[in-house]
């Protein structure tokens, strides 16, 4: 099983950047595809951006050219950049580790899940 902790969340003005960080333990890191989701109160978790165990990325349309997902498998880290923040990214954030080496934009793919690091970007 694996275990994953997230970090960097914090509160921002609009238009700021914050760096958020996952670090997994356990298992393998670098076979399985990663993933960041965000969830505001009385909607379905979203997933924000991807990345597989061979480096391709998937983003929503909503944080295209604003958020950078990346990895670094010697440190079991998963990364996500996020620059020029809107209010409207604010939520809780989670990284999520898939049951194989793709990414995948289906919560169900997902085989575990960090506590979530707070979000606010203030207008």
């Amino acid at each position: 099983q694996v275990q994953l902790v997230e970090s960097g969340g914090g509160l921002v003005q609009a238009g700021g950047s914050l760096r958020l960080s996952c670090v997994a333990s356990g298992r393998p890191f670098s076979v399985r595809g990663m993933g960041w989701f965000r969830q505001v109160p009385g909607k379905q978790r979203e997933l924000v951006a991807a990345i597989s165990s061979g480096g391709s990325t998937h983003y929503a349309d909503s944080v295209k050219g604003r958020f950078t997902i990346s990895r670094d498998n010697a440190k079991n880290t998963v990364y996500l950049q996020m620059n020029s923040l809107k209010p409207e990214d604010t939520a809780p954030y989670y990284c999520a580790i898939t049951k194989s080496g793709y990414y995948s934009t289906y919560v169900d793919d997902y085989a575990e899940w960090g506590q979530g690091t707070s979000v606010t970007a203030s207008s």
